[in-house]
C-alpha cells in the first residue's frame, strides 16, 4: 500500500454528513427498530397465547427464556464474527438469522415450536444491536456521531410504542401470528436494502486489505463529492495491521475500558428489565386496575425516544462520560422519589422521567460510548462481550425482582436499581475515559500504536 495514500479514519472523519450517511443510519435504524420491535411483541403476543388456550404460564417462563439464552448467544457471536468477518457479513447474517426465525415462528404448530424458534429469533436479536452501533460510529464524523448515535437509539426506541399500538390493533382482530410475519416480512426487506452497504474501511484497514478499503473510501468519496466540497486530508501511512486475540480486552491497555462498558451495560439491562418492564405488574399488585397500570405504563413508555432526543441535543455537547454520570444522579434522585408518591399523576409524571433519564443514558452508552471504548479489530468482541455479559443480567433480573419485591415490596426493586446506579457512577468517574468529538484512532490507547508515524497519523486533524 503507497504511503501516500491516507489512512481511512482521516478520510471518513472530514466528510460532510450527506445522503450516504443518511442512507447508511437509515438502514441500520431499519433492522434494529424491527430487533426492538419484535423484542417488546413478546409480552402482548403471550397474553393472546394464554387466553387462547394455546399455552400456559410454565412455557410463557420458557418462550422469555429462550429469548434471553438466545440474545445472550447472539451478542457474543456478532462480537466474534464481526471482527473476524467484518460487520456487512455480521449485520446480514444476524438480520437474515431473525428474520425467518419470525417467519417460522408465525407458522408454529405447537408452543413446543414456537419456543424453539425463538431462541433463533433471540440470536439475531442480540446480535443486532452490538452490529448497528458499531456500524454507524465507524461511518459517522467525530463532531456528528454523538448526534446520530442518539438518533439512532430514539428511532430504535419507538418501537416500544408501535408493538404495544400494532398488537393492541393485530392480535384481537388477526390474531397473534401476523405480529411475527410483519417482522420477518420487514426483515427481509431490510435485509435485501442493506446488501448494498459498504464494509466499513476502518476494519477492512485493520485487516491489511487496502485494497478494498481504498475502493470503498473512494467510491463514498465520489458519491459524497458530486453534492459537496470535500476538504483536503494529509497523506499517511495505513496502519499496521493488528491480530489481536480476544484476552487483549483484558491487558493493561484495555482492561479498565472494558470494566467501565462492561458495568454500564450490566446496570441498565438490569435497570430496563428490573425495573422498566416490571411497571405494569408493579401498578397491578399496587391496587391499579389493569387497564390504568397499562396505561401509565404506556404513558411512561414515550420516555424512551423523548430520551433519545435528548441524547441527540447533548451527546455533543455534554459528553460521554460527564453525561453518564449527570443522568445517573438525575436518575438516583428521581428513583429515590418514585416509591414515595402515592397519587396517580405523581406515580405518571416521576415514572415518565425517570423513564426519559434512564433511556437518555441508552442512548450516551448503548449508542455511543461503549462501542468507542475498543479500537477497531477488537471493537466488535469488546462491544460483544460487554452486551453479552449485561444479556446474562436480563436472565437473572426476573428472579431478583420478584424475591426482592416479595419481601420488601417495590422500595426493595427501587433500592437495588438506585444501588447499581451508583456503581455506574463510581466506575465511570475513576475510570472512563471521555470520547466526545475525537476520532476513533485517537481514542486508541497509546500503547497499542506501533510505530510514531502511525500514533501521529491517528490524532484529530486540526
Amino acid at each position: 500500500m503507497p504511503c501516500s495514500i491516507p489512512k481511512a479514519g482521516a478520510r471518513l472523519d472530514r466528510l460532510p454528513i450527506a445522503g450516504f450517511h443518511w442512507r447508511t443510519v437509515g438502514l441500520v435504524a431499519g433492522g434494529m427498530f424491527l430487533d426492538a420491535f419484535e423484542i417488546y411483541l413478546g409480552a402482548a403476543v403471550l397474553g393472546a397465547l394464554i387466553k387462547s388456550g394455546w399455552s400456559d404460564l410454565a412455557k410463557n417462563a420458557q418462550f422469555v427464556s429462550s429469548t434471553f439464552a438466545g440474545m445472550v448467544l447472539g451478542a457474543w457471536l456478532a462480537g466474534i464474527l464481526g471482527d473476524r468477518f467484518g460487520r456487512r457479513f455480521s449485520y446480514q447474517a444476524n438480520l437474515l438469522i431473525f428474520g425467518i426465525a419470525s417467519l417460522a415462528g408465525a407458522c408454529a404448530p405447537s408452543m413446543s415450536w414456537l419456543i424453539v424458534a425463538r431462541f433463533f429469533m433471540g440470536i439475531g436479536l442480540g446480535a443486532e444491536i452490538v452490529v448497528g452501533y458499531v456500524t454507524v460510529s465507524e461511518f459517522i464524523p467525530p463532531t456528528h456521531r454523538g448526534r446520530w448515535g442518539s438518533a439512532l437509539s430514539a428511532l430504535t426506541n419507538i418501537a416500544l410504542f408501535m408493538s404495544a399500538l400494532l398488537s393492541y390493533l393485530i392480535i384481537p382482530n388477526y390474531g397473534w401470528r401476523w405480529m411475527f410475519v410483519i417482522v420477518g416480512a420487514g426483515a427481509m426487506v431490510v435485509w435485501y436494502l442493506r446488501k448494498k452497504m459498504p464494509e466499513s474501511p476502518r476494519w477492512l484497514e485493520s485487516k491489511g486489505r487496502y485494497a478494498e478499503a481504498e475502493r470503498v473510501l473512494s467510491d463514498i468519496e465520489s458519491e459524497i463529492s458530486r453534492t459537496h466540497t470535500l476538504a483536503p486530508v494529509l497523506s499517511a501511512p495505513p496502519p499496521l495491521p493488528i491480530a489481536r486475540s480476544f484476552t487483549a480486552l483484558f491487558s493493561k491497555e484495555l482492561i479498565r475500558r472494558t470494566i467501565v462498558g462492561s458495568v454500564i451495560l450490566i446496570v441498565l439491562n438490569t435497570v430496563i428489565y428490573g425495573f422498566i418492564a416490571w411497571i405494569p405488574s408493579f401498578m397491578a399488585k399496587s391496587g391499579m386496575s389493569i387497564v390504568t397500570s397499562l396505561g401509565f405504563a404506556t404513558l411512561m413508555s414515550f420516555g424512551g425516544p423523548v430520551g433519545g432526543l435528548i441524547g441527540m441535543l447533548a451527546g455533543d455537547r455534554l459528553g460521554r462520560k460527564r453525561g453518564i454520570i449527570a443522568f445517573s444522579c438525575v436518575a438516583v434522585v428521581l428513583g429515590a422519589i418514585y416509591p414515595n408518591v402515592t397519587s396517580p399523576a405523581a406515580i405518571a409524571l416521576v415514572g415518565f422521567g425517570l423513564v426519559t433519564t434512564i433511556y437518555v443514558m441508552v442512548a450516551f452508552a448503548w449508542a455511543l460510548y461503549v462501542p468507542e471504548l475498543f479500537p477497531t479489530d477488537i471493537r466488535m468482541r469488546g462491544s460483544g462481550f460487554c452486551n453479552t455479559l449485561g444479556r446474562l443480567m436480563t436472565v437473572i433480573t426476573p428472579y431478583m425482582v420478584v424475591a426482592l419485591h416479595g419481601r420488601y415490596q417495590v422500595s426493595g426493586v427501587v433500592i437495588a436499581m438506585l444501588s447499581m446506579l451508583v456503581l455506574q457512577i463510581v466506575v465511570v468517574a475513576a475510570l472512563g475515559i471521555e470520547t466526545k468529538g475525537r476520532s476513533l484512532e485517537a481514542l486508541t490507547p497509546v500503547e497499542d500504536n506501533v510505530p510514531d508515524a502511525t500514533l501521529e497519523a491517528s490524532r484529530p486533524m486540526r
